[in-house]
């Protein structure tokens, strides 16, 4: 995954993970990415800073993992979710809705069989485990984990 510093048409930043650069150019080129404060589709990405590891400093591990069941009401220390970045997640919550097949608990082995090829290629989601999510991992099968907010209302 990369991590890109975005800035919109109307100079609103904001940051965005990608697999590579080119998944950002094919998202920017079909007109899926757009500015969570304004709505802007013409996006680019912005002067950031490099992240250099230290020599010896251990290296930080990417997760990725399912797009998972809504989360419980907030208990912890984090503010909450500004509005702009909850209404983003209430758009990739519907888009996912629209697009994948709601596996449910079967996520995992779901998620094996279209791998292996056993059932066709699609989009999925549902829930698993943090020990079955890892074992996806290790095993070499791509899963990305989505904060599910509540649904719009509307």
């Amino acid at each position: 995954m990369i991590h890109y510093q975005l800035r919109c048409n109307a100079a609103h930043e904001f940051d965005g993970w990608f697999r590579n650069s080119s998944n950002f150019d094919d998202q920017v080129a079909s007109g899926l990415l757009e500015c969570p404060i304004c709505g802007c589709q013409r996006v680019e990405r912005a002067l950031m800073t490099p992240s250099v590891r230290r020599r010896g400093a251990p290296r930080v591990a990417e997760t990725e993992i399912q797009v998972a069941e809504p989360m419980p009401p907030a208990q912890s220390v984090l503010p909450p979710l500004p509005d702009e970045l909850r209404a983003v997640l209430q758009r990739v919550r519907a888009e996912v809705e629209q697009r994948c097949d709601y596996v449910g608990g079967s996520f995992a082995d779901e998620a094996r069989r279209i791998h292996r090829g056993e059932t066709a290629a699609r989009g999925i989601y549902g829930e698993t485990s943090d020990e079955e999510a890892e074992a996806l991992a290790d095993e070499g099968i791509e899963f990305s984990r989505v904060p599910w907010v509540r649904r719009a209302e509307g």
